[in-house]
Parts: C-alpha cells; structure tokens; sequence
C-alpha cells in the first residue's frame, strides 16, 4: 500500500496504522495544572503581551486594551510559554472571558511556542460583555517542554477591551464522553433517489426479526409499504441493523419519509434534479479554490475575497518564488493554480490526479451514449472565462493546468523537465486566515519523479482535450507532456521526502511505476506513438490487479491509466482485455455492495477507514459506472448509483458528507476561508463540498479527544478543527464531481 498524505499540520510524525491514533490518559490519573497564574492572583507575571496591549489586572482579572486596525489576529497576543505537555495526554483548557463591546472573536490556542509555532488546540470564542466561561478537552500529539497558551485578539478595525480569568490547562483530564447526534435511526439518502434507480435505506434497531416499514408522501399518507430485511451486525458501524429495499416505487415526490420501527426517516426526493445541480456545484466549487485572483462576489455571492498570493503586502506572493535552501538558485512565478484543500499549499501530485479526473467526467461525456458535454458547456458555471466559446469545465480546468506548466523545472538547470514537487508556506498558519492575508515566506520544494510524471499525463490529456478550442494551448501541453516524460525517464528515482511536512503536506511516494504507465498512457492516447505503447505494454501495472479495496487516489495512479485505456478510443493491442480488467474490478466493488448493510462499494481491510475514505467510496463507484459504460449491464449502474446513498446520508452517523445537501450535512470543513465556524464574517464551505469522511486514525487533537476507540464509519467529526477527518481537497471534489455527472445522466 502506498503511503497516504501526511498531515495538515506538521505533525506527519503522528501518522497510525491502527484505530486509534494515541492512547488516552490512564483512567483516574491526577490531574496537574499547567498554567501558572491563572486566576491573576499575583499580578501578570508570567503573562506576556505583545507590546501594542495595554494590560493590567483588574478586579482579579488580567485586562487588556487592544488597539483597532491590526490586520490579523496575531498582532495582538496575551500569552505564557514553557507550559509542559506530554504526547497522549489528554488536557482540560479552560478560561473565563469578556469583551467590550461584544462580538471580537479570540483565538484561544494551545500550541508550541517555538518556531513552527504549530496550534495543538484551538477554539475561536466570542465573549459577551458580561462574561463567559469555556472549556474544552484535547490530546496532545507531541511532548515538548515549550509549549503555550495564547489568546490572539488582534483583527479588528475598532478598538475592544478583552478580560481573562481562571485560565486553566489540566493534565490528566478525562476526555469528555462523546455521543454523535446521529437523529432517526432510519438511515436514507437525504437528497434524491433516481424514478428508475435503486431506493434502500437501512434501519438501525435491536429487532431480530423483520419490521414492518412504510413510505410516506410530503402530506404524510402512505404510498408504498413492505418488510424489512435482518442483516445482524454491520462491522464498519458495529450497528445491528436491517435493510429497506423500497425500490418499487418509481414515482417523482419530494419530501418523502421511510417509516420503520416507530422511527421517521430525515425527509428525501425521488428524482433527478438534486444530481443535476450537484454535478455543476461539485466543479464551481473550484472557482472559490483558485489562487492568485480575486473571487467575484456576483459570480459567489458570499465568497468574495481579494486574490491570495500576488505579491501584495502581506503577502510574499508566487510570482517569484524561490527554493528552499540548497534546493535551487533560480526563482519562478508559480501563481495561480487550485489550493489544494483549507491551507494554502498547490500540490503536483495531487493537482495532476484533480485535473485527469475532471477532465475524464468531460471526456466521458464525449464518448458515452447518453452523455451531456453540454452540462459543462460554456457558460454553466459562472466562472470569469464564460462566454469565451470553450466549455466552463475545460477553463476552471485550465488554471490549475497553467500552475502546473510553471512548476516545470526551466532548461538549461539541473533536472530540467522535472516538475517541482509542492510550493507552499515556510512555516504552517492558523486558522483562520485569508489567503490574501497570509504573511508567510513561499517556497519551492525538490522536483521529484511523481510529480514530474503527474505533469506528463495530465498534460498529455489537456492536449487532447484543448486542441478543438486553443491549438497553441494543447501544442505547448504536449511538449511539456513529452519533456516531463523524457525527464523522469532521466531521473526515475528522485523521491518526495516523508519529512517534508512543515508548512504543507509531504505527499510522499516511492512506488511510481503507476504514475509511469498513467503518463505513458496518456501520452499514447493522444499521440498513438508507439514509444507510448510498447511502454504500456511492456510496465508490469499493465495485468497487474489495480482495483482493490482502497480505490485509487494521488499515490495509486495505475487505475487513472486503466480507465482511459479502457474508455477512450485507441488501437491499442489487447484493449478488450484491459476492458475486461475493468469489469472484474467492478465485479468485486458490486459484490462489496451487495453484502454491506450500508450499501457502500468499500470495505478496507479490519474497517480501517483511510484518510479521504469518502472519495475513495466515490472513485471506487466511478469503476462500477466505467463497468456500464463499458457492458450497458444495468447492475453496475445500479451499483454506482447506490454507491451515493452513503455519501448523502445512508450511513452510521446519518449525515451527508457534501455541504448543502441533505438535511444534516458537512458543513464545518477544514478550511483557513471556509471558516464561519471561528469567524462569522467567512462563510462555511460552498454547496457542493465533499469532506474526506470517516478517518480511522484519527490524527488531528480534536478527534483524539472524542474519538478514542471509533469504529470504521464513527470515527468522523464535522469540525473545522478536525483536519483528519473533515478536510476538503480539490482531488476529493473532483470523484464527486465525476460521480454526480454520472448520476445526473442517467434516465
């Protein structure tokens, strides 16, 4: 198995194979306060400020005047540092806090007070005028003997006056016992069956025996009614649960409810409109992830922001970004380009499997009797480029494709051709935090063999794709194609470095013989060189089994290649055969379908859920529809479309996973922009964003805290801070935005 992406916030080190990430405190440990002074009985020492606070203590409590017209919250600090913490220790932070006038938010963190200065827990209050006391509980993921409280109170235009009382940070604390809301034990898909689709849901319950369930309509009469099925114990929710297979009823409603053993399903529609709108939210989503341009608030009524890295004051701007130290001597302009999740890193890696998976749900679209080029035509998705006569889809593509070109190390250096592999912050940032307002140095990190190959296939496909619409955009992507190509054949074993974590994710990989035979298939598609070819044909990815449990992602590219090979027209030998791969894939997904309670096309080995387990449910949903596509077989249809009824609700926590859909959903991603969660004045994520899911090693402190011994499908928050298990990517967007163009195709 390949490596995963490392953490989001330093803390690769933390990574666990198991389901649980680290070990709570001893039950009925001594709980050991940390803090020093924190009733300010003896004055402010040792308490610090920043040196524009004006702070005193005052009737028992430490106050302080903040100045207005600080642009980030750290401008303005009340802290104290060599505060000890031990790794797996969970910690009760807790402290009283006023503001005047009410309404400024306060970053109240526990975190590291040295250089990378990274955040163990945070929490953004807004304390009222007469006072409020907060407490909260978290584990620590690392030992350090210099770690911090702080609360950064700066941001605001206005001048304010913030309080602190009784801050605490005991040690020993128990975790707080948490029970997830997870509503009706009915569980359905909250959005939309297909009229001709299939329609199950599954009914937690003790019974053992069938139950009698019945469908009702928007005014509350029943219009369908049958039996339920016992499934016993679901492993990946330890539910005993039983399915409902209404799939009978065929007609279009909205605001139906599954009635079941005294329990009233959340409400769900039967038609095609919700999948409609998802297919084109899924790919908007991508306007408000761009880098390097200000995001239009008529165009995203709600999400306008200034243009993040261009250089202007605070940034330092990826227009002329330098190496880290000993890497190179040459700088680049790498701006533009998609951020790759809620930080504000751009990723080859993961930036070249988001534009093949993007560019496919279009390609499909070409090729596929049924499908709609038309639904990602000029114009529907109100980005700056519509009305230029090429489809939106291929324009929102193209930014990142643009970003991907300039990462391509320049001729005449050392690994020229070569593509760097990531550029990101220095250091990690907070949250929140504006792209525009980031302070942060840039840098460029080693070029490496996946990212060079990354940037050989997802040009190698553009070319294809483009040259209708820019012949001297598809010619400079090919050529880029061809040198990438040629380069990593050149240095096939230059490798990302697993430590490589600070300021971004390491996104390491050292089994790149799948991104080989990715480039060399897309490079053969477009070309139909025999190069190409006899490299397909030759790599040992070629028969090897790339369908397993896991689905592919950034670091099992081998399927990306499979699916085109299988899918787009070519003269390559053995075709039918690579087709046949693919329906034995599919054939395998189908039968993980068949017998889960839940109806999902993934069940990893022990139910050890896998960081994005949600896209990988979608990408392994996308074999099954390549299966149809393929045969026209109505089985793999069916499959595929159920694969969304976990996505959207039909799961152990009753919850769909994409914002803005369904009753209850995701809606507190990780994210430094997305963030209404710690500052109401940012909105949460736009409709139409998928969160990673279910994670079972639960690496983040928040989840820690909560999470301890979760199983498979349980071990979720939908907490910003929770970036293990509720990040959102652009890759992850991209198998939702396939899947729902799938769906919304159908009849």
């Amino acid at each position: 198995m390949k490596p995963r992406r490392t953490a989001l916030a330093a803390l690769t080190a933390l990574l666990a194979a198991g389901l649980t990430a680290l070990p709570a405190a001893p039950a009925g440990a001594d709980e050991t306060e940390q803090v020093r002074n924190g009733t300010f009985d003896d004055g402010t020492a040792p308490w610090w400020t920043t040196g524009n606070l004006t702070a005193a203590v005052d009737d028992g409590r430490l106050c302080a005047d903040v100045p207005g017209g600080t642009a980030n919250r750290w401008d303005a600090i009340i802290g104290q540092n060599d505060i000890p913490l031990t790794a797996g220790e969970t910690y009760r932070f807790s402290f009283s806090a006023s503001g005047t006038p009410a309404g400024h938010p306060v970053r109240a963190l526990v975190g590291l007070a040295v250089a990378p200065y990274d955040a163990y827990y945070e929490v953004s209050p807004q304390p009222s005028v007469s006072g409020d006391r907060y407490s909260y509980t978290f584990t620590a993921p690392t030992d350090t003997a210099q770690g911090q409280v702080a609360f950064q109170v700066g941001g605001s235009a206005e001048p304010w006056r913030i309080c602190l009382d009784d801050v605490s940070l005991l040690g020993g604390a128990q975790p707080e016992p948490y029970e997830p809301d997870t509503g009706p034990r009915v569980r359905v898909n909250q959005v939309a069956y297909l009229p001709s689709g299939p329609k199950n849901a599954t009914l937690v319950t003790d019974a053992t025996t069938a139950l009698p369930w019945q469908l009702k309509d928007a005014g509350g009469t029943v219009v369908a009614r049958g039996a339920s099925v016992p499934r016993g114990v679901d492993a990946s929710s330890g539910q005993n649960v039983h399915s409902i297979d209404f799939g009978r009823y065929d007609k279009r409603a909205t605001g139906l409810t599954l009635v079941a053993d005294g329990e009233t399903s959340r409400p769900f529609d039967i038609g095609t409109d919700a999948y409609r709108r998802l297919r084109t939210d899924a790919v908007k989503y991508y306007y408000t992830q761009r880098s390097g341009t200000a995001i239009r608030d008529d165009l995203r009524p709600g999400y306008a922001r200034p243009a993040g890295h261009v250089g202007v004051a605070p940034n330092q701007g990826d227009t002329d970004v330098p190496c880290q130290p000993g890497v190179c001597d040459y700088r680049l302009d790498v701006s533009g380009g998609w951020y790759d999740a809620g930080d504000h890193g751009k990723y080859v890696v993961n930036g070249g499997i988001s534009v093949w998976e993007l560019l496919s749900t279009y390609e499909r679209s070409l090729h596929v009797p049924g499908g709609t080029p038309a639904a990602f035509g000029d114009g529907t998705l109100e980005i700056p480029e519509s009305g230029n006569k090429v489809p939106d889809l291929l324009d929102e593509v193209r930014w990142e494709l643009e970003f991907l070109l300039k990462m391509q190390v320049p001729a005449g250096q050392p690994l020229a051709g070569m593509a760097h592999h990531k550029i990101h912050d220095e250091n990690w940032t907070g949250l929140p935090l504006l792209p525009s307002a980031d302070p942060q140095k840039r840098e460029l990190h080693p070029p490496t063999t996946a990212a060079t190959l990354n940037l050989a296939a997802a040009a190698a496909q553009a070319a294809r794709l483009y040259a209708p619409y820019d012949r001297a955009f598809a010619a400079r992507a090919l050529t880029a194609a061809r040198t990438a190509w040629a380069a990593a054949l050149a240095h096939p074993g230059v490798y990302a470095d697993e430590d490589d974590g600070i300021g971004g994710g390491a996104y390491p990989d050292r089994e790149i013989q799948d991104e080989f035979y990715w480039a060399a298939a897309e490079l053969y598609l477009t070309t139909g060189e025999k190069t190409y070819r006899d490299h397909v044909l030759a790599s040992p990815v070629h028969t090897a089994d790339l369908f397993g449990p896991l689905g592919f992602d950034w670091a099992r590219t081998g399927a990306a290649a499979r699916l085109d090979l299988a899918t787009v027209p070519s003269r390559l030998p053995g075709r039918d055969a690579v087709r046949r791969s693919v329906v034995q894939g599919a054939d395998r997904y189908l039968a993980t379908l068949t017998a889960h309670p839940y109806g999902l096309p993934y069940a990893p080995e022990n139910n050890v859920y896998d960081w994005g387990s949600s896209h990988q449910v979608l990408n392994n949903a996308v074999v099954l529809a390549t299966a149809y596509d393929l045969t026209g077989a109505r089985k793999y249809r069916d499959g595929a479309v159920q694969s969304m009824d976990y996505i959207l609700g039909r799961n152990a926590l009753n919850i769909s996973y994409v914002t803005g859909y369904g009753e209850v959903n995701a809606h507190r991603q990780h994210s430094r922009w997305y963030a209404r969660q710690l500052d109401p004045a940012l909105p949460d994520p736009p409709a139409g964003t998928l969160s990673g899911g279910p994670n079972s090693s639960i690496q983040d402190p928040v989840a820690q805290a909560k999470l301890q011994g979760c199983v498979g499908q349980f071990c979720y928050l939908d907490d910003i801070q929770s970036w293990s298990t509720n990040e959102t990517t652009v890759n992850w967007n991209a198998a939702l935005a396939r899947m729902a163009a799938f769906v919304a195709d159908q009849r």
